[in-house]
């Protein structure tokens, strides 16, 4: 029996003037020849091209002269380096240098997809059968690079949603890494990231049993410049500072709205993209409440799978997750604890749905195997479409499946609340397909989900079509239990 899907009128689109101002640097070389003509120009004609700069995109930014600053310090060093006193040169000219470093990068242009949705922390001020969520968005733009971005909306007694107005600036969050690291845990996940020991001996033998960050970076960068390093050597160096840099905490200013708050790739383990983040909801065994998101960190050759948590969303907590569970992509929390441990999905082979517990939510060991492909629609791979839903017939499983033609298709399993591992039921033909106007996009044929909920008794499926926009659908809960019970 096929279940039905209503799926609504409401698109979300990519937008290009979306923009970001990001730092830009075009090599040492050409740089110093950029400063030396800025700083042979007269004050006059600084101020004047700056005030034409500002003039142009002041309007466009919160605070694009801040950004300016900071992107002039971060060429402090070179600065100096060329004789020139860094405290001594005027704002102006500060300014200037940093205009000439800085980019609009547009986040939005090439793709926005992969939707999860969460019920908001602030559910005040609603009529009755109203819900107020956030949804979060994998942002694509030039060079195909992700980040995470949010919409805020109600949904109403109908399931319609009201999407609330989207701002007019878009903010990177200031970066705060993490001031110390345990020795012993770190060199566990450079050997998950299968960088040999004898690599990375040469830097962790001599720090203490807890160090800092900057002392680490410090050490590699000593290392790394020497000039007869074995490629393997340093490209296995590098990657002990990528690790260092992915624990950090993100902090958003609270004069900005959700819409505008976007979390960019920060570190160098993510330099390539943040990838399908899957947010959730997580209560506590005392109530508190948290919302958690798994993603994907890519540098260019190395997959990370890193955890966001926070309580706002201003403030942002990000880890890499450790263990031989914490592989691959498609990981997904569970929204509660089951018999006090944490519970995640896992795809950690890239073709079956896995299952984990853990006494910590970054520590992940022991996968088992709860699914495997099994109709002809999944068969080259499954995977989850975000965290488990909680009803009373058991955990609610939204999967996604690859099928002929690389087409990917959405399912949904039912297992079991206390023992996640028993499977109680499953959909033997997709929830829902690409139709004729869902085929074409940036990879053709795709419908793909990162998480839903349940409100009214109904599931909200938001869902990406074609890895190019987003939309959702409607499912009656009723219906789809009792096919998946049947």
């Amino acid at each position: 029996m096929r279940v039905s899907v209503i799926r609504k009128n409401i698109k979300f689109m990519p937008d290009p003037s979306r923009v970001v101002a990001r730092y830009f640097m075009n090599g040492d070389e050409r740089t110093i020849k950029l400063i030396n003509n800025i700083m042979i120009m007269s004050d006059t004609e600084v101020y004047f091209i700056l005030e034409q700069t500002l003039r142009e995109f002041a309007s466009r930014h919160r605070n694009i002269s801040k950004v300016f600053f900071k992107h002039c310090h971060n060429l402090k060093g070179l600065i100096e380096h060329m004789g020139i006193s860094f405290n001594e040169l005027s704002d102006e000219r500060k300014m200037l240098i940093g205009s000439y470093t800085t980019m609009e990068y547009s986040i939005e242009s090439a793709a926005f997809f992969n939707p999860s949705m969460v019920e908001d922390f602030d559910q005040s001020y609603l009529n009755d059968g109203e819900k107020r969520v956030i949804i979060s968005f994998r942002a694509t733009g030039e060079g195909h690079l992700s980040s995470i971005v949010f919409r805020r909306g109600i949904l109403d007694k109908n399931n319609d949603l009201q999407i609330m107005k989207t701002g007019s600036h878009i903010d990177k969050a200031e970066i705060i890494h993490k001031k110390l690291y345990n020795k012993k845990r770190f060199i566990r996940k450079l050997e998950e990231m299968q960088i040999p020991y004898r690599y990375s001996k040469s830097i962790m033998q001599d720090l203490p049993d807890r160090f800092e960050y900057f002392a680490l970076h410090e050490a590699v960068s000593k290392l790394l410049k020497d000039h007869e390093l074995s490629t393997d050597r340093r490209l296995a160096l590098q990657e002990v500072t990528w690790l260092a840099d992915s624990f950090y905490d993100v902090q958003f200013t609270h004069d900005s709205d959700i819409t505008e708050r976007v979390i960019f790739p920060l570190s160098m383990a993510e330099s390539k993209g943040i990838e399908d983040a899957r947010f959730v909801k997580f209560t506590d065994d005392d109530n508190s409440e948290k919302v958690y998101a798994t993603y994907t960190a890519y540098n260019g050759h190395t997959i990370l799978p890193k955890l966001l948590s926070t309580e706002d969303f201003y403030t942002f907590r990000v880890m890499p997750l450790h263990g031989d569970g914490a592989q691959n992509k498609n990981l997904a929390m569970f929204p509660r604890k089951i018999k006090g441990k944490f519970v995640m999905l896992a795809r950690i082979d890239g073709v079956n749905n896995y299952l984990m517990y853990s006494d910590r939510s970054t520590v992940w060991n022991d996968p088992i195997i709860i699914q495997s492909p099994k109709f002809p629609w999944e068969f080259t791979q499954m995977g989850n479409c975000g965290s488990p839903i909680y009803t009373k017939e058991g955990w609610l499983v939204i999967s996604h499946g690859v099928g002929p033609m690389r087409r990917y298709c959405i399912g949904a399993s039912l297992f079991d609340l206390d023992d996640p591992s028993k499977e109680i039921g499953r959909l033997k033909e997709p929830l829902l397909s690409p139709n004729e106007d869902e085929r074409e996009g940036y990879v053709p044929n795709v419908v793909y989900s990162c998480g839903s909920l349940i409100h009214n008794n109904n599931l909200i499926l938001p869902y990406a079509v074609s890895d190019y926009s987003s939309t959702y659908g409607v499912v009656d809960m009723e219906e789809l239990l009792t096919v998946l019970k049947s």
